[in-house]
């Protein structure tokens, strides 16, 4: 099921979804370097900090499983306008909301239809794209992860030190507005795949779509692929002015670090994917990603060269492993179930997160002098994590029927 387009027209399209992921990402990335400025604001644990984080994923997991009920009946592009414009509203909630209790219930609104349109943007990749082109197409809308690293983050900090820890949100509610518009010119209706679901129940093909085994072991391999680096991400900022000594203005420039080197990256790694093998291209960076994620965890007060090289690293190639790692899971997919089974697995990848950042904030603890501890423990577990994917990629089956030439 492929909606063939023009080189053009291709292109627009990878555009239009890396800006609406590039929103998505930022709304979810720019709380984790507000931790120490939450944490002190609104007298909370580092536990309740990472509960704050989890709630958004734990919401977009649940609303992934409504939304495998609902997703194919409805043109990609009508649907994907609808859930945006719910996504813009909820973000700037956040940027509005006065207290801890209304910050976590604007967070949870966000992660339900922040996590919908993360999978409905893949989706859209397996249904267009053919799948010798797929990797290639995973790295330019994942090119938002690294632009939200390089621009956004930065610049959400820098709003935020001097105008206050709402002002990012509101901006990003604005900006998503903004891609609204441009969706709506550029974007074509994507709704042959209705036309194939007329005949079947939504929980026929929720059915068929969990007792595959290629799917079971896709899921499994999507909620260890997040859980491996959720462990660490969330307590990065938290730890850098606790154990390392950074000061608030200096974590600006991990994530534009980490983000200009992913940027540069991420198609290098997609080509590599494409023409070498996804899985080969996966496995090779789900090892070498142990390396900077034990490292950034045992950082002490060292230079700020040093800092900035394993962060960076780190960055790279946890952003290295999910390209070709997503194209393995989009292939994965049978081509007539991808878009339930891709909402399924937003919802198995949200839940992994939220379970993993848990997971991460009870691990670590604060000792008396407010130095945090447990960190590398937290990275151990993630880099397990890591190494099964390995063990779960290698015995999944790919699709690799091509998508009709383009036009």
């Amino acid at each position: 099921m492929s909606t063939a387009l023009s080189p053009r027209r291709e292109l627009w399209l990878l555009i239009t979804l890396a800006g609406i992921q590039f929103t998505n990402i930022l709304d979810f990335m720019i709380m984790m370097p507000l931790g120490p400025a939450l944490t002190a604001l609104f007298q909370i644990s580092d536990a309740q900090f990472g509960l704050l984080v989890s709630a958004y994923t734990l919401a977009a997991g649940a609303s992934g499983l409504v939304a495998s009920t609902y997703i194919d009946r409805f043109d990609r592009k009508r649907l994907l306008m609808v859930l945006y414009g719910l996504f813009a509203l909820s973000t700037l909630a956040c940027g509005l909301a006065p207290t801890y209790g209304s910050l976590m219930v604007a967070r949870i609104a966000a992660g339900i239809f922040g996590g919908v349109l993360s999978a409905l943007s893949q989706t859209i990749v397996g249904d267009v794209i053919p799948y010798e082109r797929r990797g290639r197409a995973m790295g330019v809308v994942m090119t938002s992860f690294s632009v939200s690293t390089v621009a956004g983050v930065p610049l959400g900090l820098f709003l935020a030190a001097h105008f206050g820890w709402h002002l990012p949100f509101i901006l990003i509610a604005v900006l998503s507005v903004l891609f609204m518009v441009f969706a709506q010119v550029t974007m074509p209706s994507l709704k042959d795949h209705v036309a194939a679901q007329v005949h079947t129940s939504s929980w026929s093909r929720i059915r068929d779509v969990v007792v595959d085994r290629n799917h079971q072991r896709a899921f499994v391999f999507s909620a260890l692929l997040m859980f491996a680096g959720f462990t660490v991400i969330p307590y990065i900022t938290i730890y850098m002015q606790a154990n390392v000594g950074m000061r608030a203005d200096q974590i600006p420039y991990i994530y534009l670090c980490g983000g200009v080197a992913t940027l540069l990256t991420a198609r290098v790694v997609g080509r590599l994917a494409d023409g070498w093998g996804k899985f080969k291209a996966f496995r090779v960076m789900a090892a070498v990603v142990l390396v900077p994620m034990l490292a950034i965890t045992q950082l002490g007060q060292v230079a700020m060269g040093w800092v900035l090289l394993v962060s960076t690293l780190f960055f790279v190639c946890m952003s290295g492993r999910m390209i070709p790692g997503m194209a393995m899971l989009t292939s994965a997919a049978n081509p007539a179930l991808r878009g339930t089974f891709m909402t399924l697995n937003s919802a198995v990848q949200s839940g992994a997160m939220g379970l993993a950042a848990l997971v991460g904030g009870y691990i670590i603890s604060r000792d008396a002098a407010g130095m945090v501890q447990n960190y590398g423990v937290a990275a151990v577990v993630g880099g397990v994590a890591s190494l099964l994917t390995i063990v779960v990629g290698a015995r999944l089956r790919l699709h690799q029927m091509a998508a009709p030439a383009p036009k």
